[in-house]
């Protein structure tokens, strides 16, 4: 019998950016909780492991304790994949055993000892397991582009919650409403306030401990909505919003990391949105285009056809936007980029660490926007790490060269020169 689960992170988590500049793939939040929580409680092992790029692993805040670092026989999990009935071969295999996908390798049963012996001469979790055993196909599900995680996150949300016992642990106002209050749990600590309005009759709904949901909010389900979070009045839908943000106005199928203010109205769907992210009022994302065709995406530098008609904003962390801050179908903010140009819409591709004023991108500059991070964290009572300030800066410098593409491409074309004076007229007239 397997003893410990190890989670890792894939070579194609660039194909997930901006969201995984500052944040490992299993902690990508993803239904009810994020990616490595959602595995733990699937394959019902201790985790023995994380293995993803170390400086960025080294920032997560929340990371998940390891108890079962002495475990033999492994489960070694790509933590991209989706768990699914696919994932009875894994448990039945005998090790070694591997499991691939679409080409892509999602899952392996191994000894540690040949797993830590594979590992020491190879480069990537992959080329390790590949090494193994010949792979056998099996029909996985893998996040592979920010938008699978917009169009599979409601169906996550739904088979997360399923069977889930419904609490009233916070506090219920008489005049709050609840519909389908068989499908909703209620933290504890969390705040239901009067004229509030829960509505789980499409899908479950989770209200996360010490949660507040004000007056006039409507919460239709599927929807989690993470602890401490606080909602300001507006309508909530089919959406996961990690701890502590605070939210106002429409949100619509999108997933939040966390620790996200958008306090004003102003429409924000289809999207995924990182930590730390403000959305000044009125911010608003288009996630349908007037031909209801597909939406391109801008990805790592690269413009990819999504294929799906859905798609609104990818924002990476530490992104803030001025009040009516406009963003296009498919739109793709890099981590540290600060909007403030009103009224128009902002380019559909901006480089991270990027300042734009409507008019042109300028570069910011780090050490202010340290200071800046360092006092937005602390007003959620959460401390600038030094783990934090390595990864950050990290992530400056490895974006330098798309902010320089992005110059270069921005750049006004020279004013076209005057013709040449042709020869003056002859002394004949001609």
């Amino acid at each position: 019998m397997p003893t410990g689960l190890i989670l890792y992170e894939d070579s194609r988590w660039r194909d997930l950016r901006p969201l995984t500049d500052t944040v490992v793939v299993p902690a990508l939040v993803y239904g009810a909780s994020h990616l490595a929580a959602r595995w733990v409680s699937a394959v019902g092992l201790p985790l023995a492991g994380v293995i993803a790029r170390p400086h960025v692993l080294a920032a997560w805040h929340d990371r998940p304790a390891t108890e079962a670092a002495g475990a033999d026989d492994l489960i070694v999990v790509n933590a991209a994949a989706q768990p699914g009935p696919w994932f009875d071969a894994v448990r039945a295999a005998t090790a070694p055993a591997v499991f691939e996908a679409a080409g892509m390798i999602v899952a392996a049963r191994i000894t540690a000892r040949a797993f830590e012996s594979a590992r020491s001469g190879a480069q990537s979790v992959e080329g390790v397991l590949a090494a193994l055993a010949p792979p056998t196909t099996v029909e996985a599900r893998r996040i592979a582009w920010p938008w699978d995680v917009i169009a599979w996150n409601a169906a996550a949300i739904e088979s997360d919650l399923l069977g889930m016992t419904p609490a009233r642990d916070g506090e219920l106002h008489p005049a709050a409403v609840l519909m389908a209050p068989e499908r909703i749990s209620i933290g504890r600590g969390a705040r239901i306030d009067p004229l509030a309005v829960l509505d789980a009759r499409n899908g479950p709904i989770l209200i996360g401990a010490g949660a507040v949901v004000l007056p006039h909010t409507t919460v239709i389900g599927p929807c989690v909505v993470g602890a401490r979070t606080q909602l300001l009045g507006g309508f909530v839908s089919r959406t996961t919003l990690g701890p502590e943000c605070r939210i106002a106005g429409e949100v619509e199928e999108c997933v939040w990391q966390g620790y996200g203010n958008k306090r004003h109205h102003g429409f924000v769907g289809h999207s995924v949105i990182g930590e730390w992210v403000n959305l000044g009022a009125l911010t608003t994302t288009s996630d349908l285009k007037n031909n209801y065709g597909a939406v391109r995406v801008w990805i790592d530098g690269h413009e990819i056809d999504s294929g799906s008609s859905k798609v609104g904003s990818l924002i990476g962390a530490h992104v803030k936007t001025g009040i009516g801050t406009l963003l296009a179908t498919g739109a793709a903010i890099g981590m540290g980029s600060n909007l403030f140009a009103g009224g128009q819409f902002a380019p559909k591709e901006v480089a991270s660490f990027s300042w734009w004023d409507g008019a042109r991108f300028d570069e910011h500059q780090l050490e202010p926007f340290l200071k800046t991070a360092k006092i937005a964290m602390s007003r959620r009572g959460r401390v600038l790490t030094a783990a934090d300030v390595v990864l950050l800066r990290e992530a400056f410098v490895a974006s330098a060269p798309e902010r320089e593409r992005q110059r270069v491409a921005a750049a006004p074309l020279p004013a076209p020169r005057a013709p040449a004076a042709g020869p003056g007229p002859r002394a004949d007239g001609t």
